[in-house]
């Protein structure tokens, strides 16, 4: 076994944080592999500059600094932690930007210009209903403009489309349903999908 690059992606508040790091932690306790937890925007001076701005920052202008952020992301981090023979596992990452750019006035093409030399990814979907999508992100305190913007239909749709473009592109992805499920049950689906042929 390799290491493996993960990409935790799925509509906001559907749990990507939550599910990154618990897989993360169950990587590192079965295998003799390291794991590194990461996540985009990174905890960069550019990425922490992003999730500050994204109210300013709109269309063409967000997505390419997105984008640029995403460019450094995979050179100064993820391949040097693949090399190093450990895990990588990311809370967002292309398809974020393939259905939130979306929302934010782009067309796919134009997104995938942007980010199509990125390294692919073994991308995992999570899915839920989206009632109870729209009940966590009614429990948050603010909302960005994104999360406003969008619905937790046209997101998983969004996602959808993301998904069928990138299997064009070849890249390996699971679809994993949430609803009703624990956290620990989902995290253990995605296990079982990694070393399962690609769905």
């Amino acid at each position: 076994m390799t290491a493996l690059f993960i990409a935790i992606e799925g509509p906001n508040a559907v749990g990507k944080t939550t599910i990154a790091e618990l897989l993360a932690d169950q990587l590192a306790a079965i295998g003799d592999f390291g794991v590194h937890l990461t996540s985009e925007p990174t905890r960069t001076p550019l990425g922490q500059l992003l999730r500050r701005q994204e109210s300013l920052l709109h269309g063409r202008a967000l997505a390419l600094a997105l984008a640029a952020d995403r460019a450094a992301h995979v050179d100064t981090e993820i391949i040097p932690q693949l090399d190093d023979g450990r895990h990588v596992v990311t809370a967002r990452y292309v398809p974020s930007s393939l259905v939130l750019q979306r929302i934010d006035g782009l067309d796919l093409d134009e997104i995938w210009s942007y980010n199509r030399y990125a390294l692919p990814a073994t991308v995992v979907y999570l899915e839920d209903d989206p009632a109870t999508i729209r009940d966590r992100l009614a429990r948050r305190p603010v909302l960005s403009r994104l999360e406003a913007s969008g619905s937790p239909e046209r997101e998983l749709s969004l996602y959808r489309e993301a998904r069928d473009f990138l299997a064009d592109q070849q890249w390996r992805q699971h679809t994993i349903d949430c609803a009703g499920r624990r956290p620990d049950q989902v995290v253990a689906d995605i296990l079982g999908s990694l070393i399962s042929p690609a769905c």
